[in-house]
């Protein structure tokens, strides 16, 4: 499992090649990779900062990871998530996993990113035409994430 908090751009190609590297036993490999919009409601996103606590910020994304390897077979996982400022069209976050099969893959990928949007200790700051302002939490983020209680 590779875990990392960093302000770097991270390659999706090369972190999947990682992943992959010397295996042929693996039936799929997911990955999601999100990235910094322009557009945030009715404002124009200028710039994003997202601030962490940085020993904090990887022990629960390591959590994350350890609970996803507990509920699907895992052969392998990547999460990498970003802090700093970041413009639009920057990468923010990238969930790779492998597994033998496709479903487990899918799944996995989808619980990492629903848990990361609530748990993950990152706040986002967004500059705009208007100002600064902080980005406060959902409720539908809530509710992705709780689905996986059932």
């Amino acid at each position: 499992m590779r875990i990392s908090a960093q302000s770097e751009d991270f390659d999706i190609s090369l972190e999947i090649e990682r992943l992959k590297e010397n295996r042929t036993d693996l039936g799929a490999i997911v990955s999601f990779s999100g990235l910094v919009r322009d557009i945030h409601g009715d404002k124009i996103i200028k710039k994003m900062t997202l601030e962490h606590f940085p020993v904090m910020a990887e022990k629960e994304l390591s959590k994350i990871g350890e609970l996803a390897k507990k509920r699907w077979p895992l052969e392998g996982l990547t999460i990498i998530h970003r802090y700093g400022e970041l413009s639009p069209g920057d990468n923010i976050v990238l969930v790779i996993t492998t597994s033998h099969h496709r479903s487990a893959a899918f799944e996995a990928a989808q619980f990492i990113m629903d848990w990361l949007k609530t748990d993950a200790p990152f706040w986002k700051k967004e500059q705009t035409e208007q100002g600064e302002h902080w980005v406060g939490a959902k409720t539908d983020d809530d509710d992705q994430k709780n689905r996986w209680d059932k």
